[in-house]
């Protein structure tokens, strides 16, 4: 099993510095939750003592004493009281002498698993109020209960030692042992880089070196043509150019420096070109009028004024985007509508223009100059689909790629487009814990099928976090890993199985 897990993780270095880190974690983790679990019995013995039977008392009909008067849409703890006392503790509820008097009975909140009856309903209520999910209502049902007088005495250090301190040691753990195991692999591989770069540069040092003595021999020889000499001289040149780039360490990356790297190997290209035809007259005097003229194109794409011409025409493009609006003028739609044609007829001839004018090549070399393909490429796709099937929603997920347009910004604006870059190259770690997750959720998934699949319908109904389906257990199972409702699904879990009473 450990050889078939080494063997899945090979091809994703990120997921195994994620499970390594984990790994490595588990020694200080396990003294972590011996610590919290040491603080939940502590707390659950103190709230034994404080609560234990108080949150079954509510107010009972006096027509009927088997019926409960509920406050609001839901029952509610009380303080049992004389009627003719007439002093209670602040914050108490009281019942309705008139209609309700307030005594035992009632099984408690939540099915009667929030409770402080025993030791484990106790431990369960203090981890709920450490998870910070629904202890607000649990203070307030004890100070409907008791008063409200000394009940922040226990919840609060609960609430500030149990979620504010000891559960975010697990995460400052966690990130500390994935800080040291990603700076260890980041090592290693600078190493390994280093060490392949060394090794590349012997081998073309040596093939270098055989391949300029044969040439020389070459040269030296009178049956070679000026041509060969030419093409020899050429292919030295270019030889040169990719020693001095593989020795340089620093690579370049915003997509200008990406563009000016390759911007002289295509001229030695276009060089070589002409020296291939310069004998031929018809031929040499298009090239270079067509060389002119791409040079003269590539440096207008690249000044001040192309490039507030491209900011313009996308900020005028978002704003026709967020004028629209339900229930609108026949005017505007019809303007949008041709407006939307008009900008997409502008961004592909910008793409074309730098294309033409850079090379495709050198064009597609820029990771944001694939982006904007793929959004011009969509929009266009838009129009024909639009076309074909008006209305439909895939319609409306095209056309939310227009958004897209708008992350042109950040090939100008150099401080969002490092930021943007940054992102990005975090997204492998990202990706690699994202696809941790997936088989947590997963996992836990097809476990909840198995425990509580089909158990959740209840006569009342079917709550909508269940596991009747494959589908609805991932939902589930990622709400309560958001720990939104967590409890809730809890309670029906409890509940499904007969209960508190059910074992």
């Amino acid at each position: 099993r450990e050889r078939l897990l080494t063997t899945f993780l090979a091809p994703l270095p990120g997921l195994q510095v994620v499970l390594k880190s984990i790994i490595k974690a588990m020694a200080p983790l396990l003294q972590i939750g011996l610590l919290v679990l040491f603080a939940i019995v502590i707390f659950a013995i103190i709230g034994l003592e404080f609560y234990s039977g108080a949150l079954h008392k509510t107010c009972y009909s006096l027509e009927d004493a088997n019926e409960i008067v509920p406050e609001g849409e839901q029952e509610t703890p009380c303080y049992q009281d004389s009627p003719l006392n007439s002093s209670h503790p602040s914050g108490a509820y009281i019942c309705d002498h008139n209609v309700s008097m307030c005594k035992e009975g009632w099984i408690g909140p939540n099915y009667g698993i929030t409770s402080f009856d025993n030791i484990f309903f106790a431990m369960l209520t203090v981890f709920q109020c450490i998870t910070m999910e629904g202890w607000t209502a649990i203070l307030y049902w004890t100070n409907d209960a008791l008063g409200n007088s000394f009940n922040w005495v226990y919840f609060v250090p609960l609430i500030i030692l149990g979620s504010f301190f000891m559960l975010n040691l697990v995460l400052g753990v966690l990130s500390g042992e994935f800080a040291k195991e990603r700076e260890r692999v980041e090592n290693r591989q600078a190493f390994l880089k280093i060490r392949r770069q060394q090794q590349l540069e012997r081998e073309l040092d040596g093939y270098v070196e055989w391949i300029c003595k044969a040439e020389e021999v070459i040269l030296a020889e009178e049956r070679t043509t000026e041509e060969e000499k030419m093409h020899i001289m050429e292919a030295r040149r270019r030889a040169a150019n990719k020693r001095k780039k593989l020795k340089s360490m620093h690579n370049k990356s915003t997509d200008e420096e990406e563009e000016e790297e390759v911007e002289d190997e295509g001229f030695a290209r276009a060089s070589y070109l002409k020296t291939k035809i310069k004998n031929k007259g018809a031929c040499k005097a298009f090239w270079k009028a067509e060389k002119q003229f791409r040079f003269f194109i590539r440096q207008v794409v690249k000044t001040q004024t192309f490039y507030w011409v491209v900011i313009v025409l996308v900020f005028l493009n978002t704003v026709c985007v967020a004028v629209e609006h339900h229930d609108q003028d026949q005017y505007l739609t019809d303007f949008l509508y041709y407006a939307e044609f008009a900008f997409l007829g502008l961004f592909i001839f910008e793409m074309l223009i730098k294309v033409y004018a850079l090379g495709p090549r050198i064009y597609f070399e820029s990771s944001f100059n694939r982006f904007d393909c793929v959004v011009i490429a969509g929009s266009i796709f838009e129009v024909v689909w639009s076309s074909l099937k008006e209305g439909s929603f895939g319609l409306s997920v095209l056309r939310a790629l227009r958004l897209l347009r708008i992350f042109k910004f950040t090939k100008y604006w150099s401080s969002l487009r490092n930021l943007v870059i940054s992102l990005l190259n975090s997204m492998r770690s990202i990706i690699s814990l994202l696809f941790l997750l997936f088989l947590f959720i997963l996992i836990f998934a097809l476990l909840g099928m198995q425990l509580f699949g089909g158990v959740f319908n209840f006569p009342e109904g079917t709550p909508a976090a269940n596991f009747n389906t494959f589908p609805i257990a991932l939902l589930t199972v990622f709400q309560i890993l958001t720990g939104k409702d967590w409890n809730e699904v809890m309670y029906n879990g409890i509940q499904s199985q007969d209960g508190i009473h059910g074992g």
